[in-house]
């Protein structure tokens, strides 16, 4: 059995560590909150944003747009993979590292090659030992999520697209489902594609002056068109940052918690133990002392 003396220093370890658990807990929770606020606003806005490109995609248009049309040669995929910079987050980054992976085994086949964009300190330091020389960008977070980057590396994805340099863009990050839940998901960003339009010919005939909508679309479908896909682009990039933060810190606040609650556990496993080698050598103290009285009768 231990002595008091070893069993007390661990006491002692296990009781920093639970203050160190209990307040990383704390602040996950208060960044929780600020990140779950940022994407329950962000959502309407992505939704709004891609019902607008339905609308306009239903008038009669001479030209579409570059970042909607589908390449028919499959020469090249890249892989936009976000995670977060710190891990203590429980299984976290690990689920989306594997959806990442299994994207990787399903579709690389289709390609002659696949490129890796990496979004957050743990994307990049896993595939940097596995799949360096695919990596075209790989960046930190750096904090809370800001738009500017979002909007930077989306537009070099479109601008690539628009080019013929990809044919395809995918997706991979963890949405945040509720506290408790995150859900690692896979989703196209291009060709960019809006919700499916209904059969036209089930709809109402426009009015005069009207798009088939039933909006009037000034100047013109096109420019609409121009103007809102590459925004709706750097839209879903900024939510996918978003539902990843809020993720990120959900999973970091449930995994704190259940190691402050192990830690709990733990202590009161060692308290037990300490008292009763303490009780172990008081009797044997007795005992020792009873001993010595008796040798001297």
């Amino acid at each position: 059995m231990a002595n008091l003396r070893d069993i007390k220093r661990r006491i002692v370890s296990v009781q920093s560590t639970q203050k160190i658990t209990s307040a990383m807990k704390m602040v996950a929770a208060a960044k929780l909150r600020r990140a779950q606020e940022s994407i329950e606003n962000a959502r309407p806005y992505a939704t709004r944003m891609r019902s607008t490109l339905e609308e306009v995609s239903k008038g009669s248009l001479e030209e579409g747009h570059p970042l909607l049309d589908v390449h028919e040669e499959r020469k090249s995929l890249e892989l936009v993979v976000i995670t977060s910079d710190r891990g203590l987050a429980g299984a976290f980054n690990s689920a989306v590292l594997k959806e990442a992976e299994a994207v990787l085994k399903a579709r690389a086949g289709e390609f002659e090659t696949v490129g890796l964009t990496l979004l957050g300190k743990k994307a990049g330091e896993y595939f940097s030992r596995r799949r360096r020389s695919q990596i075209n960008h790989s960046a930190p977070i750096d904090g809370d999520v800001d738009y500017q980057q979002a909007a930077d590396v989306a537009r070099e994805l479109a601008r690539r697209y628009a080019a013929g340099d990809l044919d395809e863009v995918i997706l991979v990050f963890s949405e945040f489902v509720s506290t408790m839940t995150q859900k690692p998901i896979r989703t196209q960003l291009l060709p960019f594609t809006p919700p499916e339009v209904e059969d036209t010919e089930a709809a109402a005939a426009p009015a005069e002056g009207e798009d088939a909508g039933g909006y009037e679309i000034e100047p013109d479908p096109e420019a609409l068109l121009k103007a809102l896909v590459p925004k709706a682009v750097e839209i879903e990039v900024f939510r996918a940052l978003l539902e990843n933060q809020a993720g990120e810190h959900a999973a970091r606040m449930t995994a704190m918690e259940a190691a402050t609650k192990n830690t709990e556990e733990l202590i009161e496993k060692l308290t037990l133990e300490y008292n009763r080698a303490r009780q172990a050598a008081i009797t044997g103290e007795l005992v020792e002392i009873v001993t010595g009285a008796q040798a001297l009768e």
